[in-house]
């Protein structure tokens, strides 16, 4: 299924009016101070991420996860993965890094298979 994306409509009311008012909370925040600011832009984004990719230590325990429950075999070609190296992919990307939601892939399948699907 493809991503979600905001049509031409959603961007003019919801979005802009909203990133406009991030950006001048940010300001507002930072006191006109450039490295505060700097850094509250950095904390948001990398929280933002978070919400959509969930935290790194949360994917690694997912990986750790999907190797035992796949026996160690990539889903895609059913060959051995690496002890290290190997991905997580989500079937719906809008649903998460869960484990409902996900397998786990060697690195080049992956790359192929989102190409297959129009989305590399």
């Amino acid at each position: 299924m493809p991503n979600p994306r905001l049509t031409p409509e959603q961007r003019t009311m919801l979005y802009q009016p909203l990133f406009e008012k991030i950006k001048a909370d940010l300001e507002l925040a930072s006191s006109g101070d450039p490295e505060l600011l700097w850094a509250l832009r950095r904390k948001i984004a990398k929280e933002l991420i978070y919400l959509e990719r969930s935290k790194p230590a949360d994917r690694k325990k997912l990986k750790i996860q999907k190797f035992k429950e796949q026996n160690g075999l990539c889903t895609i070609c059913g060959e051995a993965l690496p002890t290290s190296g190997a991905e997580l992919d989500r079937k719906e990307a809008i649903k998460g890094y869960t484990p409902d939601n996900t397998h786990l892939v060697h690195h080049d399948r992956h790359i192929k298979d989102q190409e297959r699907k129009g989305y590399a």
